[in-house]
């Protein structure tokens, strides 16, 4: 398979879908991946309206709008894939398969957002994918082992393990270091291992699926930390600024001067400005209500 035929086949011929398209090819793995990175997400309602052309009217426009907006989704998920020794465009290539039948069968009206939906998919064949190839790649990956993979079975006179004699003899033979004969003899008698359990109990969370996988470049994930930093940062500054001086200082006192989160007492800050805590307390309920108001748009 070519390495990025699937990748390139996705992309409009024109620049015109979604305000930034692709013409002809890439050229390499970076190229595409900071191509995809600049296709614009779409909002709830952009995804809602394209997904009930697609479903209503057999629209492929939209169904290709939705798939470029999701693109990026794909290249997140296949790094956590990278562990196992599959070229990285090869598991993008089988990621967006995923997508694509994602895409198809994605129902707006379930309140479903596509990047969860599309998540399944998309890992059902990045797994797939894995199971049919990682075995081989890993079992002869240079020259040597090779060359030991298609001798070695040859050599063995039975399914017992090879007496050190045995393994001398074929290391001479072969020209090979002893202990590569030992390491191929390890992974040729070796059995495959599941990658995901075969029960729905609390087993799944022992198979190796559960931790040769990471979860750090998770897009769901990485999203929600943008969107904490986010409000941190943008949303606290916008939010403070619509409040009057008095309620601002007594937010920032209350709740921002430290970090552990001990704050100015309600009867400290009365006795700065003169009013009692009830006071305090009735202008920091108002002033926080605002600043959630005004977070609204952040969330």
């Amino acid at each position: 398979m070519t390495m990025m035929s699937a990748p390139t086949a996705l992309v409009p011929a024109t620049n015109r879908a979604l305000g930034l398209g692709f013409t002809g090819n890439l050229g390499n793995l970076d190229a595409y991946i900071s191509a995809v990175n600049r296709l614009p997400m779409l909002s709830h309602d952009e995804e809602i309206s394209l997904a009930r052309r697609l479903q209503e009217k057999n629209d492929l426009a939209a169904a290709q709008e939705l798939v470029l907006s999701h693109l990026r989704l794909v290249v997140s998920i296949a790094r956590g894939y990278l562990g196992y020794g599959l070229p990285h465009a090869d598991l993008i290539q089988e990621g967006n398969i995923g997508l694509m039948k994602a895409v198809k069968r994605f129902d707006p009206d379930q309140g479903v957002r596509l990047v969860s939906y599309a998540m399944h998919w998309i890992k059902a064949e990045m797994h797939e994918y894995i199971l049919k190839n990682w075995r081989l790649v890993k079992v002869a990956t240079t020259k040597a082992q090779r060359k030991l993979f298609f001798n070695l079975r040859s050599h063995k006179t039975g399914l017992d393990a090879m007496t050190p004699p045995q393994i001398d003899a074929l290391a001479k033979l072969l020209d090979v270091k002893r202990e590569e004969v030992i390491e191929m003899e390890t992974r040729l008698s070796g059995r495959d291992i599941a990658l995901e359990s075969s029960t729905d109990d609390d087993d799944d969370k022992f198979a190796p699926i559960a931790y040769l996988s990471s979860d750090q470049n998770e897009p769901t994930k990485v999203l929600e930390a943008e969107q904490v930093t986010r409000l941190q940062s943008e949303g606290l500054e916008t939010a403070l600024g619509k409040l009057d001086p008095r309620s601002r200082r007594i937010v920032e006192a209350r709740w921002l001067a430290n970090d552990d989160g001990s704050g100015a007492t309600l009867h400290t800050l009365a006795a700065e400005f003169g009013v009692s805590a009830e006071r305090i307390r009735q202008i920091e309920s108002a002033a926080l209500k605002k600043m959630k108001g005004a977070l609204a748009a952040y969330i």
